[in-house]
């Protein structure tokens, strides 16, 4: 490899089996050691005994480009502004997302959210401010001529993790380097391109920043959590750094949990808590974390709703707001990129910088989508297509989304027009239509994914030998975390990046979660050229 031009074709440098069994027991080691773990599918079995895993990660950090890693870092602070003035806009959510006239018509589960905003809109709201932990996730976008260009696949703003993890997988890429130099495989595996990641610091800053602003000192954050959750870890780290660094103590509760223990004050609306092992005192609550809330799946009965609107209803400062997390809907991302719309929250010249990073979008009920013209009905010899007729019309070239966060959701290019054959017509308005971002290809990595540890798995044989690498053709995903506290009084009046993560897949995989097992946990090489 030439030391001063970077080759996609050439990544990842070739290792020696030796070398690559001596990087991964090394990689397995330091994740083990440094909490970079995961629980196994198998822990939600009564019998299964305690244990933990390594998470999925890669061998070697993944090359980025300079330039548009912190590019990606300096639009942090813009997708917070914007998304925190959508947030607070009752009518604009009311028309887009509200089961009124919005998506929540035809999506129950977000229907069902917007409703209870409504009724709690009506009856006052207590607690004016709203935080937001958030994360935007791009991929790189590579045109025919090889210019590469930053492309948002999703902005989230309830539950987004592997803050720490992401952290810990960077710290695992330094000490690898530190300890071996990577056997010197490659001048572009220097100190100088693994870039800093201080996410957990700065999201657990973002959290205690809310718990001042609520003026109680002794109160606990209150983290909404599903149950069996198998990404523990990753959450339980920013409670380790809110006790050490602050001194601000964390309670996990179910929702299923919080229906019997949660209670408000009839005169303040403070949210008190009684919890098993005092049950003759509550405690108070300052914040409320959801890691938990963000699918239909999460609230299965009305009690389960009904304790998402108790919260809501508390003088507890919400991570996030209902219209917050409705904000993050596909829906609002597909609305925000037509003409002029983004425009009455963003100067022209920051909308001008969000745009560049969107690709073509539009929704399946749209009578005569803006995108359709000049791109796209000259090729397709259409006269105004509606949203279904050019999604039909460009399949190959698109994906699907719902209303929905975590991956295993989307519909992809051969799988569209099956499935547009069964979707009814009225639950169009709920889906999005998106043009493909194409990754740059020819790129690899090397995944290291967990060994069995299930008595009665198949493959345990498998944890005897130990987790292994395997070297893909891969694409990664780079999310950018951000922190933000507002109310229609101060505006976002505080808010910045929070570190990053990469997420890397197989070209062969269109998902990209971690916990589903569709990528590994990655960190950035930054590359000049």
């Amino acid at each position: 490899m030439n030391s001063t031009t970077f080759s996609v074709s050439e990544w990842p440098p070739k290792l020696t089996d030796a070398q690559i069994e001596a990087l991964t027991r090394h990689a397995t080691a330091y994740a083990l050691s440094h909490g970079l773990t995961f629980l196994p599918p198998c822990i939600t079995q009564p019998s299964s005994p305690p244990s933990a895993v390594h998470a999925p990660i890669s061998l070697i950090p993944s090359p980025f480009p300079r330039s548009i890693f912190e590019r990606a870092q300096r639009l942090q602070s813009l997708y917070n502004i914007l998304y925190g003035r959508v947030s607070m806009d009752d009518d604009f959510l009311d028309k887009v997302m509200g089961a009124v006239e919005g998506v929540g018509k035809v999506d129950e589960f977000m229907g069902t959210l917007w409703r209870g905003w409504k009724k709690i809109r009506d009856e006052g709201i207590v607690q004016p401010l709203h935080l937001g932990l958030c994360r935007s996730d791009y991929l790189l976008h590579a045109e025919e001529d090889g210019k590469l260009f930053l492309k948002q696949v999703e902005f989230n703003t309830i539950a987004p993790s592997f803050a720490p993890l992401s952290e810990r997988t960077a710290a695992m890429h330094r000490y690898i380097y530190a300890l071996t130099d990577y056997y010197r495989i490659s001048p572009f595996l220097t100190p100088k391109n693994f870039p800093a990641n201080d996410a957990t610091t700065r999201l657990v800053h973002g959290l205690a920043e809310a718990h001042k602003a609520y003026g109680v000192p002794g109160a606990y954050i209150l983290s909404v959590v599903l149950p069996n959750e198998r990404n523990v870890f990753d959450q339980r780290w920013l409670e380790y750094e809110l006790l050490e660094k602050y001194s601000i103590r964390v309670v996990r509760q179910t929702f299923e949990e919080l229906a019997s223990s949660a209670t408000l004050d009839p005169e303040t609306r403070t949210l008190q808590l009684t919890l098993p092992t005092n049950p003759s005192s509550t405690i108070e609550i300052s914040v409320v974390y959801l890691r938990a809330g963000y699918a239909p799946s999460d609230c299965p009965t009305p009690k389960h709703y009904d304790a998402r609107f108790l919260l809501e209803r508390s003088r507890a400062i919400k991570c996030p707001t209902i219209p917050l997390q409705l904000a993050g809907g596909k829906k609002v991302q597909e609305v925000l990129s037509r003409p002029c719309i983004l425009e009455k929250y963003m100067s022209d010249s920051e909308a001008k910088e969000l745009r560049e990073t969107w690709m073509p979008m539009w929704s399946l009920d749209d009578p005569n989508p803006s995108i359709s013209s000049p791109d796209y009905v000259p090729r397709l010899g259409m006269d105004e297509p509606n949203g279904t007729m050019l999604a039909r019309a460009l399949a190959d070239e698109l994906v699907l989304k719902p209303q929905r966060e975590n991956g295993g959701n989307n519909v992809y290019k051969s799988e569209i027009h099956p499935f547009l054959d069964t979707l009814p017509a009225q639950e169009r308005e709920a889906w999005i239509a998106m043009k493909l971002i194409s990754p740059p290809r020819g790129i690899g990595s090397y995944f290291v994914r967990p060994g069995s540890t299930c008595n009665n798995d198949s493959d345990a044989s498998e944890n005897v030998q130990g987790s292994k690498a395997v070297r893909t053709e891969s694409t990664s995903e780079l999310g950018i975390f951000g922190w933000m506290l507002f109310s229609r009084e101060t505006g976002v009046h505080e808010c910045g990046d929070a570190g990053w993560l990469v997420r890397t897949k197989g070209v062969e995989s269109n998902e990209g979660g971690v916990a589903h097992g569709f990528a590994v946990l990655d960190s950035v090489l930054l590359v000049d050229g």
